[in-house]
């Protein structure tokens, strides 16, 4: 049975992990170590070139997951597709969790609007698909 990294900055919720479960049969959700996920989640703006940034977490791919695991890859866009590719060389699947959305918007007395946003997990996509 397949496996699911996760490469994400959010908290894995229990309807997703309801979700591998069923939708893409997997059996382990396996977390990035705290010290590659901080990596993934401050990716630092000003850096011409990704590619060096990441290669902590390809190396941790590479030796962790194997042929057939699942990936899930959301975050900078630009990291995204580096470990979207990267994960497509080593035969993974990487896929991305789809939402359903509603927003609240209420007028504060200064003329300020505030903004609040509900998402709910749907289902899991393949990127490419």
């Amino acid at each position: 049975m397949p496996s699911l990294f996760l490469l994400f900055n959010h908290q894995f919720t229990p309807a997703q992990h309801q979700a591998a479960r069923e939708e893409l049969g997997v059996q382990q959700v396996v977390s990035l170590p705290p010290p590659l996920q901080d990596l993934w989640g401050q990716i630092p703006p000003d850096l011409p070139a990704l590619a060096p940034y990441l290669q902590p977490l390809q190396a941790w791919l590479a030796d962790q997951a194997a042929p057939g695991d699942y990936v899930l890859i959301q975050g900078d866009f630009g990291a995204t597709y580096l470990l979207v590719r990267f994960a497509l060389e080593h035969r993974l699947i990487p896929i991305y969790a789809t939402t359903s959305r509603q927003a609240r918007e209420e007028h504060l007395p200064d003329g300020a609007v505030k903004m609040v946003h509900y998402f709910q997990h749907q289902r899991f996509r393949r990127y490419g698909e």
